[in-house]
C-alpha cells in the first residue's frame, strides 16, 4: 500500500462535486431536517474558526457547523439567518491519498456535522462512531 501524501489537488468543482454527491446521498429523513442549513466549502479554516471548534493553531479542523441546534431551537425560533455547515478542502485534501478517501471523508465530516445540527455533542458523535 502507497503510504505517500497525494501531490495533485482536485479542482474546486470537482471537490464541490463529491460533496454534492455526499448531500445527494443524505437519508430523506435527514436531508428534511436539513430546510434553513447551507452547506458550503472553503479553501482552510480560520484562527477564529479553529477557535471556535476548540482547536488549537496548527491542528486539522475538516468542518465545522454553526447556528442553532435543532434541541435547542424554541417556538420563538424565526426569521434567523440559515444554520451553517463548512466543508474545508484543502484540511479534507491534505488528511486523504485518493479521490476514494477524499469522498469517503466528506460524507464522514459532512455526517458529523449533521449530527451537531441534530443536537449531539462530540460525546455523542464519539459514541456513534463520527470521530
Amino acid at each position: 500500500m502507497n503510504t505517500a501524501r497525494r501531490t495533485e489537488t482536485l479542482s474546486s468543482q470537482e471537490f464541490r462535486q463529491l460533496v454534492a454527491q455526499a448531500i445527494a446521498s443524505l437519508p430523506p429523513r435527514v436531508a428534511a431536517h436539513l430546510s434553513n442549513v447551507d452547506i458550503v466549502v472553503k479553501e482552510r479554516p480560520t484562527s477564529e474558526e479553529l477557535a471556535m471548534a476548540g482547536i488549537g493553531p496548527g491542528s486539522t479542523l475538516f468542518g465545522l457547523y454553526t447556528g442553532v441546534p435543532l434541541t435547542k431551537r424554541t417556538t420563538s425560533y424565526g426569521m434567523v439567518l440559515p444554520d451553517k455547515i463548512t466543508l474545508y478542502r484543502r484540511s479534507i485534501e491534505e488528511g486523504c491519498r485518493t479521490e476514494q478517501e477524499i469522498q469517503t471523508q466528506i460524507r464522514f465530516t459532512l455526517l458529523h456535522e449533521i449530527g451537531h445540527h441534530f443536537g449531539l455533542s462530540e460525546d455523542d458523535l464519539q459514541e456513534a462512531g463520527y470521530q
